[in-house]
């Protein structure tokens, strides 16, 4: 919650204006995977919280030739993320809205429409979270907390899809 209290409202440009925001933001990031990473060190579900995100972020990185950059590739998997937590009943719509708000302000894309969700869901089984053919997500279920979405349907994996490539 420290990382969006610092962020919500601000624009990239005033960030980069704003030092001691900015090294507040850097602190509490890594103070954030420090305390993470301490208590798992073999990468369990309570470090897979540090991938929240990346399933998807990781296929849209493939499936643009690693043309995107990795952050920009992971803000739009932070709004898939979020719109599958909000499909499956874990996650309110204001919540989502705040994804997209805040990472719009920090000039991230939080919409990827240069794919058909049949070129990307192939590429999700190769995201090191999937087991055989088991898709896992983290997602949110509130600012701060997390939860793990192992039962996701395809129909509601491309519902997801569906709300951020337009």
């Amino acid at each position: 919650a420290k990382i969006i209290n610092l962020l919500n409202g601000k624009s990239l440009s005033q960030l980069r204006a704003d030092m001691p925001t900015t090294i507040a933001l850097i602190e509490a990031a890594v103070q954030v995977k420090a305390d993470v990473v301490s208590v798992d060190f073999k990468e369990s579900f309570s470090r897979e919280v540090l991938n929240y995100g990346h399933t998807l972020g990781h296929a849209v990185e493939i499936h643009s030739k690693y043309t995107m950059r990795h952050g920009e590739a992971i803000s739009i998997g932070l709004v898939f993320a979020a719109e599958l937590a909000q499909i499956k009943g874990h996650l309110s719509e204001q919540v989502v809205a705040m994804h997209r708000e805040i990472l719009s302000s920090l000039d991230l894309p939080v919409t990827y429409p240069h794919a058909a969700w049949s070129q990307l869901l192939p590429l999700l089984s190769l995201d090191k979270k999937a087991r055989g053919k088991s898709l896992r997500f983290v997602a949110l279920s509130a600012i701060g907390t997390t939860l793990r979405i192992e039962d996701a349907i395809e129909s509601d994996l491309s519902s997801a899809y569906e709300r951020i490539s337009s």
